[in-house]
């Protein structure tokens, strides 16, 4: 076993541990509202479409939420939208893209397993939690206004070709040569998806639990299973030389929107072959009861020219619990 190895098995196990005692500690507090007068009037508020708080006074996110719908949706601009903003796609255009999008699905589904009649491997269409999705957007990127990621600088297209020469060529996902685990991408390994990777639709796993507590927000993804306990009393980052698979979070509130910054990102699982001086700032809106827009921008003058925004929509579900 690499020394790799040992330390990355040690801090899930500990890791593990800890989240575990947030949620028990998290847990009663958003339980316990439950059956209180306060609580049934949080449910009162969402009933009339206002945000409801907690028992605390913040705004309540809490619940399971669902990325399956945004499935299917282009990071960029496609090609045949150009010249228009992503606020000028009509609805009647939104519908023949997604349908578009979903007869492209049906037919790769054919061929994950390994030939177009192959009902075995990944299995039919019908298995995927993503399927025939009803996106929000034509695409994510809405800052630019052009729907395109901007350029790299010339330090990130250096340090890109570094990692490919590492790995002789090979991508680290499927493309080998491979002599052992750490040629292997970190998502292949099970040890994380990265933010904001946690947050991105899949073919499954696409379900994340939001719990709050007085002072912190914790979300919990069914991917990989990893939680992020983000604190809300304005402490200072983590020193520079401290640096974490998902980074260092720390939230505030906006009205009724979650802000999280977080920065001391590890460059191996840092976004888009970022370095690790990426600050990323997400957004959880409530838009209308049971649906938060959420939204990240980029902000690394190592890897990207500006600054950059995409986003999505989180659809509460308790039907489908983080499994």
């Amino acid at each position: 076993m690499s020394a790799e190895h040992q330390v990355t098995t040690s801090n899930r196990v500990w890791c593990g541990l800890a989240v575990s005692a947030a949620l028990v500690w998290l847990a009663p507090v958003a339980h316990g509202q439950s059956a209180s007068p306060a609580r049934r009037s949080q449910v009162e508020a969402k009933a009339a479409g206002a945000v409801a708080r907690t028992a605390w006074g913040d705004p309540d996110l809490q619940g399971t939420y669902t990325n399956s719908n945004e499935s299917g949706i282009p990071m960029q601009r496609p090609a045949g939208l150009a010249g228009k903003r992503i606020e000028d796609i009509t609805p009647a255009e939104l519908v023949k893209l997604i349908q578009a999008r979903r007869e492209q699905q049906q037919r790769t589904a054919l061929t994950i397993g390994g030939t177009a009649d192959n009902d075995t491997g990944a299995g039919p269409s019908h298995w995927y939690e993503n399927a025939n999705a009803t996106n929000s957007r034509a695409w994510m990127v809405s800052d630019p206004a052009d729907g395109q990621i901007p350029a790299l600088t010339k330090e990130a297209v250096a340090r890109a070709a570094a990692v490919r020469a590492s790995h002789r060529g090979g991508d680290g996902y499927y493309v080998g040569p491979f002599d052992g685990p750490e040629d292997l991408t970190l998502y292949v390994r099970c040890i994380t998806r990265g933010l904001p990777g946690s947050m991105m639709p899949a073919i499954y796993g696409n379900s994340y639990q939001i719990v709050q507590g007085p002072g912190y927000v914790a979300i919990r993804y069914e991917m990989v299973h990893e939680t992020r306990l983000i604190p809300l009393d304005n402490r200072p980052h983590l020193a520079d030389n401290l640096h974490l698979y998902m980074g260092d979070p720390r939230g505030h509130w906006e009205g009724d929107t979650l802000v999280v910054e977080t920065t001391n990102f590890l460059e191996k699982s840092a976004y888009g072959g970022a370095s690790d001086r990426l600050k990323v700032t997400e957004r959880f809106k409530p838009v209308r009861p049971g649906v938060v827009d959420w939204s990240i921008t980029f902000d690394d003058s190592n890897t990207w020219v500006r600054p950059w925004t995409f986003g999505m929509q989180l659809t509460r579900n308790e039907a489908e619990p983080v499994f």
